[in-house]
């Protein structure tokens, strides 16, 4: 089942559910996602169970919503700093060969030196699966912002005026709410473009926290419950009407160093991260970066982010904000 939110004319939230070949149609008396989840965590419920109860109502048009710019992120909080995105990184097989190509030292050290990205990603191909009742090894973790970075579906991804780059990262990400007791619930996972800024990143990867602290975008629709082993999409630029670039990706844990249940658990280990009535929605990594392949962003380019089974293209121009000079006050 894949569920998303497409704003009213009202200005209300109408809530959409449909199977991949079907329909969208209204969840009958649903304010929004994020209530649903709410009630099926808070009573033990699956959200299907709640979304049954309720029934559906009056189809809806997703293609015409999103054309109408309507369709919001499949899921939002009616606090936007009490959704968080975060990410890992170095997750994927084969993304160390893109991390690393990004930072090789100027100095050409030894062949057999391996770099810190290089390390880290060794150590996930060696404990990011572990048994059941054991802790695997953690991951690279960054954070990107809270619910006033998450950017809809068909709006444009901001790149900052002090960036030096704003590219594409198409991941899958998951996405979660807290219950009232504090216990984490996965609703689904949803297709996410981690907008971050690779020319920053390249400098150093002690520069990785500023390249991610920026918006991101994610939906328009998320695929209620666990993911499919094998994921396999496509992320695309467009510039003016034409594919710039297009590649393949591939995600789901047959393509990935680390399991799921091992990055989730590392991520709500922390007590921070399971505060009662708060979201979360955790990026996990990509393989695939138009910046890898040299391409670089212009404003205008339309990010493109799609994979099979979890329904509609994640699509988002690139803006550039003007400058903002920002002076510091004393009280």
């Amino acid at each position: 089942m894949l569920i998303s939110q497409v704003r009213k004319e009202d200005g209300s939230i109408a809530v959409a559910v449909r199977s991949p070949s079907e329909m969208a149609r209204a969840v009958k008396g649903a304010e929004s996602v994020y209530a649903l989840a709410m009630e099926a965590a808070n009573a033990g419920k699956s959200l299907k169970e709640v979304i049954d109860a309720r029934g559906v109502g009056d189809e809806i048009d997703l293609e015409k919503a999103y054309a109408e710019g309507r369709l919001l992120s499949p899921i939002t909080h009616p606090d936007p700093a009490h959704l968080h995105l975060t990410g890992t990184g170095l997750t994927h097989l084969g993304s160390a060969a893109t991390r690393d190509a990004m930072h090789k030292k100027t100095t050409e050290a030894a062949e057999e030196t391996l770099t810190d990205s290089m390390k880290m990603f060794r150590m996930g191909i060696e404990g990011g699966k572990p048994k059941p009742g054991e802790t695997g090894v953690q991951p690279e973790w960054f954070y990107k912002g809270n619910g006033t970075s998450a950017v809809a579906p068909g709006h444009a991804l901001v790149s900052p005026a002090f960036a030096e780059d704003g590219g594409e990262e198409p991941e899958m990400a998951g996405i979660y709410v807290i219950s009232d007791k504090g216990v984490p619930y996965r609703i689904g996972f949803a297709v996410a473009n981690e907008f971050s800024d690779h020319k920053t990143e390249r400098v150093n990867y002690l520069w990785l926290a500023h390249s991610k602290l920026r918006q991101a975008s994610f939906g328009p629709e998320i695929r209620i419950g666990m993911a499919p082993e094998d994921i396999r999409g496509t992320s695309r630029i467009l510039r003016g009407g034409k594919v710039l670039w297009e590649k393949p990706f591939l995600s789901g844990e047959a393509n990935m160093s680390h399991s799921f249940a091992n990055l989730e658990h590392h991520h709500f280990k922390y007590e921070l991260f399971r505060a009662p009535g708060d979201v979360h929605v955790h990026m996990f990594g990509t393989a695939t970066l138009s910046f890898g392949d040299g391409i670089r962003t212009e404003k205008g380019d339309i990010f493109e982010i799609e994979a099979a089974g979890f329904g509609l293209a994640l699509r988002n121009p690139l803006a550039i904000a003007g400058d903002n000079e920002i002076t510091i006050h004393q009280l």
